[in-house]
């Protein structure tokens, strides 16, 4: 079968393939065919695409293809040179779109619509809208720092200090933490808030603190995506976003609610509360905004002085990166379809992918889809609201007496480390007691050394302390034909700990290395 890419209209710079992926569509047996020009704007000359093994042809005849790859929606134009039993592979919008989906199912056409892919694992290689979002988070805080005009990361320099920038971002899914660690790595301190609890975790790790909203759901839907809330849920939540946008410097909302508008998270008046010079960026702005003075397609400045950025092209302004992630994103897709890799696609309505993502086929009107479920892990339930008032008496009588007893073992465990020590004390020679003086020290230094170090350095701490047993052995191993027995006895034990430690460390360091090396 032929695959065709045509060229987009001219307010869109992505191409749907790159040569990369189409060098992967005709190893699946395809041929492809491109349209002169289609990739210029993504900075994807001709050349590369016949260097690929792709045909250069004109626009009826990509259009005329078995399989025709687009970005969006075609125009009717274009819509009118397919022929009917062809694929359309694109992002429709069906839920938007009525008018379009009896157009597409008139012409006899077979739409695969690119951006209702499930959320369930197996799709994740295919999701175009988180690989668009993972790329506009990012240009969100490159947008938000040329609008900013200040620097994101603290400096102390002799002319004085200056704080780093505060960024707060409302949302915590793909966008969300893409916009998080692109902000947290230029240097601000990054907070965040979801209503999803237990995204926390996500955020923490991209190193933001999250900020939990009073009165949050306790799951996620069906379908992978937050619940909206309810009234009073949405109060709450507007107060704190309002409260922390007025302490931030750069603000970025990224709630979407798929199939309707953009809820209003920061009415006028938390606008009017900002500073001055603070910018927000409405990454909803093309759903309706975030804001209620967002206005789509562009940069506002209000009479506050608070810049509002609506741009609905923010992972369009990363063209070559956005047109490779879109055309990978299809090859994927496309690899599920052809099984046998002969070219030849096969349209399993039985496999719950690509049942989802079929709008027509046939002249046949497939939308909406069954509607699939995505197992969501819920939280242990809280075994104290399942207690009377008796058994959390009882229960909180025995955490006492256990956190008693632990104390008092403690207790008695560092008294009988005391008395050790000073019966070695007693029975060292005088010339050696000067020694225990150095041995406390060094006790005390290396417990904030090592307390002190990453977790992640542990293991290479580990091959340099061995030489320091190294040391150790080999003046135990001198000592342990002292004609002392006491001497002797302590100069064995040295032995073995060491021993331990060195062949110990040196294993798990080799164990280390070996999850870094290439088969």
């Amino acid at each position: 079968m032929r695959i065709g890419v045509p060229a987009q209209d001219p307010g869109q710079p992505l191409v749907a393939s790159t040569p990369d992926t189409v060098g992967k569509l005709i190893k699946l047996g395809y041929e492809v065919v491109v349209q002169h020009g289609a990739g210029a704007l993504a900075r994807f000359p001709d050349a590369q695409y016949e260097a690929a093994g792709a045909t250069l042809v004109d626009e009826h005849e990509v259009w005329g293809s078995d399989i025709v790859l687009s970005l969006d929606a075609p125009a009717a134009a274009h819509l009118g040179l397919m022929h009917p039993g062809a694929t359309l592979i694109a992002r429709l919008g069906p839920a938007r779109n009525p008018e379009l989906l009896e157009d597409l199912r008139t012409t006899g056409v077979t739409a695969l619509a690119m951006d209702v892919v499930p959320r369930i694992s197996r799709a994740q290689a295919m999701d175009v809208l988180s690989s668009q979002a993972n790329l506009g988070g990012y240009r969100a805080i490159v947008e938000a720092a040329e609008a900013y005009g200040r620097t994101f990361t603290g400096q102390v320099t002799a002319a004085g200090k200056m704080p780093p920038a505060n960024v707060y971002v409302i949302g915590a899914g793909v966008a969300g933490l893409a916009a998080i660690g692109t902000a947290h790595s230029m240097g601000a301190e990054v907070t965040a808030t979801d209503v999803r609890p237990e995204v926390a975790e996500q955020v923490e790790s991209m190193g933001a603190r999250f900020v939990a909203i009073p009165t949050q759901q306790e799951e996620v839907s069906t379908d992978g995506y937050a619940k909206e809330m309810d009234e009073d849920q949405a109060t709450a939540a507007n107060r704190l976003y309002a409260s922390q946008s007025a302490k931030s410097d750069i603000v970025v909302t990224t709630a979407n609610i798929p199939g309707r508008a953009a809820p209003i998270l920061l009415d006028a008046d938390a606008i009017a509360a900002m500073r001055p010079g603070s910018v927000i960026v409405d990454m909803a702005a093309g759903n309706g905004g975030n804001t209620a003075l967002t206005v789509p397609h562009q940069q506002i400045t209000t009479d506050n002085g608070v810049i509002i950025i609506g741009y609905t092209d923010l992972a369009a302004r990363l063209p070559t990166q956005s047109s490779q992630l879109y055309g990978q994103n299809i090859v994927n897709l496309l690899k599920l379809m052809t099984p046998g890799k002969d070219g030849e696609i096969a349209l399993d309505l039985e496999d719950e992918i690509i049942r989802s993502i079929t709008v027509t086929t046939g002249g046949d009107l497939l939308w909406p889809p069954p509607k699939v479920a995505v197992s969501v892990v819920r939280p242990p339930a809280n075994a104290d609201e399942e207690l009377t008032p008796a058994e959390r008496a009882a229960q909180a009588a025995h955490e006492a007496q256990a956190a008693a007893r632990k104390k008092r073992n403690s207790t008695i465990g560092w008294s009988v480390a005391a008395l050790v020590l000073i019966a070695l004390v007693l029975v060292t020679p005088s010339l050696a007691s000067a020694s225990y003086i150095v041995l406390m020290l060094a006790i005390v230094v290396g417990f904030y050394v090592i307390t002190n170090v990453t977790h992640s350095l542990h293991t290479p701490l580990m091959s340099v302390t061995n030489a320091i047993s190294g040391i150790i052995l080999v003046g135990a191993i001198l000592q342990v034909g002292s004609s002392s027995l006491t001497v002797s006895i302590l100069s064995f034990v040295a032995i073995v700990v060491a021993s331990i430690n060195i062949f110990g460390g040196f294993t798990v360091t080799h164990r280390m290395l070996a999850m870094f090396r290439k088969d």
